[in-house]
């Protein structure tokens, strides 16, 4: 079993007055562009990670049977307390986990498998998409690493365990590093 943590607990705060989630782009709300990329790839079940107006965000995501929600209490500690509260709802007997950022609208189902099939066919500890020498989320990871998550804090993410295990990670060469992009302010919305 692999499993993705999808985490959309974060606070939106260059986007004023609104969760950015929730807006649309390209006729679709933001958080259900990866969503439904997700359900339709090779992922066994999607523990999406809410915090910010969880009960709004929840209300308006696809629904699926792959699906479960996480509520991270802690969401203002920052990124690293919504990959420990996905973390718990991963399985010792998985083989693996993705971690995933809920606002990059040009990941397909392709990429996803592409370190999904990573997973389960090379024995490295960690499986990364890499465009020349850029890396980007999401990032999959061997069910071994779990632990070494416990020790991070604050804003440390997925990109920081690329680093520490370096030498045991499966880069996946990728074609363009669009896909990498993520939405943080209004103007991104005009892509």
């Amino acid at each position: 079993m692999i499993s993705a943590i999808l985490l959309a607990a974060g606070q939106s705060t260059r986007v004023p007055e609104t969760n950015k989630l929730l807006i649309k782009y390209k006729k679709k709300l933001l958080i259900n562009h990866i969503l439904g990329e997700l359900i339709k790839s090779k992922i066994n079940k999607i523990f999406i990670v809410l915090g910010h107006e969880y009960f709004k965000v929840k209300k308006f995501c696809l629904k699926n049977k792959k699906i479960n929600f996480v509520v991270n209490k802690n969401f203002k500690r920052g990124i690293s307390s919504s990959i420990k509260s996905g973390l718990k709802k991963i399985k010792e007997s998985d083989e693996g986990f993705l971690i995933v950022q809920s606002d990059m609208p040009f990941i397909k189902s392709s990429h996803i498998n592409k370190i999904f099939n990573s997973i389960k066919k090379n024995k490295k500890l960690v499986h990364v998409l890499k465009y020349k020498k850029q890396i980007g989320n999401p990032i999959g990871f061997n069910i071994s690493v779990v632990k070494k998550f416990t020790k991070i804090k604050g804003d440390v993410g997925a990109k920081y365990m690329v680093k520490r295990l370096k030498k045991e990670t499966n880069f996946i060469p990728v074609n363009s590093d669009k896909l990498f992009k993520d939405f943080d302010r209004l103007t991104d919305f005009r892509l």
